[in-house]
């Protein structure tokens, strides 16, 4: 099957039986790299279950090659919400940054997320121009839009800006020590095969 370009995926929920079947890797792949990834819903049509939509619940990449080789396709229900992973994006540059020289540490890059799946945001913008040095934003912080719920702890820090410092280096020379050139001898007294 997977010579053929194919790949083998098992179909499940909507309050039926899972659903063997196999489809083409190239489509998979063209749905994993558009702008929704693996949030994408799409139809599948399967000989003698019809046609459904459905969304990724989980995938197997080959390590070597990189490739799709197996996939978890969730049925769906109209009105139901599932959880989805959608991703954390930062909007400007934080003014501890720009004036202060601090550094922006960013703890977490996506976050759980319970929706249906025509509602998922592509990512969660959050505006962080506004952060100084020692200032944090939590998961409480993130604005997300009617009929989307954040899941996690609302005191998780997802990024903070924090000052950077360079370490002073302190010289490692002992008092009355004499440099030693690397290649070289240390110069002694009379030399080889001088009698």
């Amino acid at each position: 099957m997977r010579v053929a370009g194919k790949v083998p995926v098992v179909i499940y929920g909507g309050k039926t039986e899972p659903v063997a079947a196999s489809a083409s890797l190239a489509d998979l792949a063209a749905i994993l790299r558009s702008d929704s990834g693996v949030n994408s819903v799409f139809s599948f049509d399967v000989d003698g279950a019809g046609e459904m939509d459905v969304i990724f619940q989980d995938r197997q990449i080959d390590p070597v090659k990189g490739r799709l080789i197996h996939a978890d396709l969730r049925r769906l229900v109209k009105g139901e919400k599932i959880e989805m992973t959608v991703a954390i994006l930062f909007d400007g540059e934080p003014i501890g940054v720009k004036e202060d020289g601090g550094l922006l540490e960013q703890s977490m890059r996506e976050v759980k997320v319970l929706c249906e799946p025509a509602n998922a945001p592509e990512g969660i913008h959050v505006d962080v121009s506004g952060m100084r040095v020692g200032d944090s934003l939590h998961l409480s912080d993130l604005k997300v839009g009617e009929g989307v719920e954040i899941h996690g702890d609302p005191t998780a820090v997802i990024a903070h800006v924090v000052t950077v410092k360079e370490p002073e280096l302190e010289p490692q020379v002992e008092e009355g020590a004499q440099p030693v050139v690397e290649g070289e001898a240390p110069a002694e007294g009379g030399g080889e095969g001088g009698e």
